[in-house]
């Protein structure tokens, strides 16, 4: 087994942990950070197995856009959040 094998396994192994961690974690700021990293770890390996075309998508959308449009989703909900907790505070 080569050195490349054993980086590709290792890779393997974190892109489960980071599968399964994201669905058990509460945060929901944590599943994203962790998808963002399962995306990175992806490129990887996409890189690792000759294939740049698919690890520059993978970078570019699910690193990129995806992680991007997730973290300004989380704002907008947070603030809504907070809108209506003042809104049910002023309302007593």
């Amino acid at each position: 087994m080569s050195l490349i094998d054993g980086v590709k396994i290792l890779l393997l192994i974190l892109l489960i942990v980071c599968a399964v961690s994201v669905n058990l974690t509460k945060s929901l700021l944590q599943a994203v950070v962790i998808f963002m990293s399962y995306s990175s770890v992806m490129c990887l390996l996409w890189i690792l197995m000759e294939s740049p075309d698919l690890a520059i998508t993978e970078a570019a959308v699910g690193a990129g856009v995806s992680g991007t449009l997730f973290l300004v989703t989380l704002r907008k909900i947070r603030e809504a959040d907070r809108d209506f907790e003042e809104t049910k505070d002023n309302g007593r």
